[in-house]
């Protein structure tokens, strides 16, 4: 379990992982989710369908993910709030902060709100609680008080 997990620029896209988050280009964008893929190392990355476009989002390790119960999301329709960037290779990414399932309103919660990766020691898998801009993800102002402990190094 990397959680000291070192950047790297992903092959074809050439995006910096995970340390390209811009708060700068933070965007919503809600489709649905499918092609979910889990490798042994860097980013789980799945495919979001907006209708008019599609974005390849980047979440979190895969033992982040694994933890979160991430691929319960396979098919169902989201709305994933993150850093948005063009690919060298002409796509749409996102680097994932949160992800909400619009059918039960739970959100998958990988950055806190200064877009502080969580598996780094920042909020504990499982989430969940809270949406966006929620101040039950911590103290409403990043990585202060009551964000989950910091236990996970």
């Amino acid at each position: 379990m990397a959680a000291n997990e070192k950047d790297l620029v992903l092959p074809g896209s050439g995006i910096y992982y995970p340390g390209g988050f811009d708060m700068n280009t933070v965007g919503i964008v809600q489709g649905k989710v499918y092609g979910i893929h889990v490798p042994e190392s860097g980013p789980v990355q799945f495919l979001v369908a907006t209708g008019r476009e599609t974005f390849t989002v980047l979440a979190a390790p895969f033992w982040f993910w694994s933890d979160l119960k991430g691929n319960a999301i396979e098919g169902m329709d989201v709305q994933v709030r993150g850093s948005k960037s063009l690919g060298r290779d002409g796509k749409l990414y996102m680097i994932a902060q949160e992800v909400r399932i619009l059918s039960s309103g739970k959100t998958l919660s990988f950055r806190d709100d200064d877009g502080f990766p969580s598996w780094h020691g920042g909020e504990q898998p499982g989430g969940g609680k809270g949406g966006f801009g929620s101040p039950m993800r911590g103290d409403g102002a990043g990585r202060g008080a009551g964000a989950g402990g910091r236990g996970r190094r």
